[in-house]
């Protein structure tokens, strides 16, 4: 959710580099923006409801060039509308400490009736300010910063990352995590703090990932970190090897846009080291399962949100087709609140772009303490799922701003079918012969994904879009592996054009959906040449028989005879099929959402990284 940037620095100016962090890292949140500098002694806070632009116009009201330490946030609200009140930074009554923070305070009601009942005065809706005036009072009693921000934390019920700057004599720097990524890197010049490595990569790529319950105290060429029970602790440094300006639009209009056409290089960077064809093998390497451990896997349980709950739901088909295993798929907020029953032979999947999202780590611990091995299919490297599971797939898509996922979906895609395939020949159930075919599918879907967002096929899906983008709303249907898709390419229509739009399968349309059917009404079908293209021809004849105009996306050469309009993509294999058919509705989305003048990379209402419930 929430951005957190943090620098100390021995002599050179700080704002430059709380104002270049904030920018790299407004994609985690983007309805206040704000940051705190010391001033000499004195803390000095500048915040503005709105984006960066706000703040800047704020930071040109009043010389603060010669601070050196600072502590900035771009905002996801939670608790309290978006305004210059309610924005962070947040101080205590004497402006002495100023916090920043990301998560939430669960029993934030019980401490500020507490705290008004002593007398203080609160100037916001959130639940942030509390900490700021806790910590203020743990200071009273004479212990230093960090301490007082251990024990500050330690009344509080909930999950946060935070950053604490205090001023006067001797000013500090400290930052601390439950729940909530918080990193951190140090050289010479100075110490940088981060709720993402992307913002720390100007400065360091031997990124500090801390642990739940950590305070880290920062200082230039310094970094101390205590663990829960207040022992000084190492924390091992983790290199990371993105490149810093893969964040950067590079000319392209939008993020989204940019992340649509660097997907091919996805799909080989996901498979590159890890697809041995002359063996019909992969080789994930790292914690890997051996042979024997996955030859004991009864079921798998995936557990996801969002995006890559689709890639989840795709990645069901795979492993049950492709390896035999018996696989079920849960919203990881429904799962850790029912009494799920799995046994020691269930592998948990847990799939999820940054690795922190809140809903699908808590699954993910829950399975463990069920006795489930646990596999991450994840972004991050340095990521909380990473960090905890058995064993990880990182599916290297490199940095990904825009909020409606593309390419991490891509990338998700391929590490599941890749795993599936590593089970099946572990198993028995697909042969070297028939595993190098599939593999061989797989390369040959890069030059294919490359053409499907060429010009021409640009020109075109922009051009329906133009044509339907009045259109009272959308369905999205497809069957088999396909109907994921169909859930996939309604929610990137509503995450960014704000349009009504909805996935079903094919096979329930009749069932309910099909009442939804009218002239103003556009029906996108996922038609594929596979074994189910003969049912997805009849839900077709079937809504164009009740007025409505459909769009077909797929291979399948009778669907698009009969539907009104239609997007042909290569012909591969079913299993791979969703990897190309998700591309056109991805576009789709995008011109739409561009003809209507929507805020394309940051959409309203939503962030980046859920790390909140």
């Amino acid at each position: 959710m929430c951005g957190i940037v943090g620098v100390y620095l021995r002599q050179d100016a700080c704002l430059p580099i709380l104002v270049a962090g904030l920018r790299v890292l407004e994609y985690r949140g983007y309805d206040s923006v704000g940051v705190g500098v010391l001033q000499g002694p004195e803390v000095v806070v500048r915040k503005r409801a709105g984006r960066i632009e706000e703040l800047e116009k704020a930071l040109g009201q009043g010389d603060l060039s010669d601070a050196s330490i600072g502590i900035g946030h771009s905002r996801w609200a939670t608790h309290g509308a978006p305004t210059d009140d309610n924005a962070h930074p947040h101080t205590d009554v004497a402006g002495r400490v100023a916090v920043v923070h990301n998560g939430i305070i669960e029993n934030y009601l019980e401490m500020r009736r507490e705290l008004e009942e002593k007398g203080v005065v609160l100037s916001s809706e959130t639940d942030t300010e509390i900490i700021a005036h806790l910590i203020a009072e743990e200071l009273d009693c004479g212990v230093a910063l960090d301490q007082a921000v251990h024990r500050a934390l330690g009344r509080l019920q909930g999950y946060y990352a935070l950053a604490v700057l205090i001023g006067g004599d001797r000013p500090q720097l400290v930052c601390a995590r439950k729940g909530p990524p918080i990193c951190v890197t140090a050289t010479e010049q100075g110490a940088f703090l981060a709720s993402d490595a992307l913002a720390l990569l100007p400065h360091g790529r031997e990124i500090v990932f801390l642990e739940d319950g950590d305070v880290a105290v920062l200082a230039p060429a310094s970094i101390t970190v205590r663990d829960a029970d207040g022992r000084v602790v190492e924390r091992p440094a983790r290199r990371i090897d993105w490149d810093a300006q893969a964040s950067d639009k590079g000319g392209w209009p939008h993020y989204m846009l940019k992340e649509i056409h660097e997907q091919a290089d996805v799909v080989g960077r996901c498979s590159k080291g890890r697809v041995n064809l002359a063996r019909g093998a992969v080789e994930l390497g790292g914690r890997g399962f051996t042979d024997h451990e996955l030859r004991k896997i009864a079921r798998v349980q995936f557990l996801a949100c969002g995006t890559a709950l689709h890639a989840a739901l795709v990645g069901r088909y795979m492993l049950e087709g492709l390896a035999g295993i018996a696989s079920d798929v849960d919203f990881a907020s429904e799962f850790r609140y029912r009494q799920p029953v799995l046994s020691p032979q269930t592998l948990a999947i847990g799939v999820s772009q940054s690795g922190e999202t809140a809903d699908t780590l808590a699954a993910l611990r829950l399975a463990k303490e069920l006795g489930c091995s646990q596999l991450a299919i994840c972004n991050s490297i340095g990521s909380s799922m990473v960090r905890e599971a058995d064993s990880s797939i990182l599916i290297e898509a490199g940095p990904e701003i825009g909020v409606a996922s593309t390419k991490a979906f891509i990338g998700m895609l391929v590490a599941v079918y890749l795993f599936a395939i590593r089970a099946g020949r572990a198993r028995g159930v697909l042969s070297e012969k028939a595993a190098r075919g599939r593999l061989e599918e797989l390369h040959k879907v890069r030059p294919y994904v490359e053409r499907l967002y060429g010009e021409d096929m640009s020109a075109r899906v922009e051009g329906l879009a133009r044509r339907h983008v009045k259109a009272k709303g959308f369905l999205f249907i497809g069957r088999g592996v396909n109907y994921p898709i169909a859930l996939e390419g309604a929610l990137k229509l509503k995450e960014i054009s704000y349009k009504h739009a909805e996935g079903y399968p094919a096979g329930e349309m009749k069932h309910g959906p099909i009442a939804m059917i009218e002239p103003e009404m556009t029906t996108v079908v996922l038609a594929s040449n596979d074994a189910v293209a003969s049912k997805v021809r009849q839900n077709i004849e079937q809504v164009r028989a009740r007025g409505g105009p459909v769009i077909c996306v797929g291979s399948d050469a009778e669907s698009m005879a009969v539907a009104d309009e239609a997007v042909e993509v290569p012909e591969v294999g079913p299993w791979l099929s969703p990897l190309l058919n998700v591309i056109p509705l991805q576009l789709f989305s995008y011109f739409i959402a561009r003809e209507l003048g929507c805020d394309i990379d940051k959409p309203r209402n939503l962030a980046k990284s859920v790390t909140v419930e």
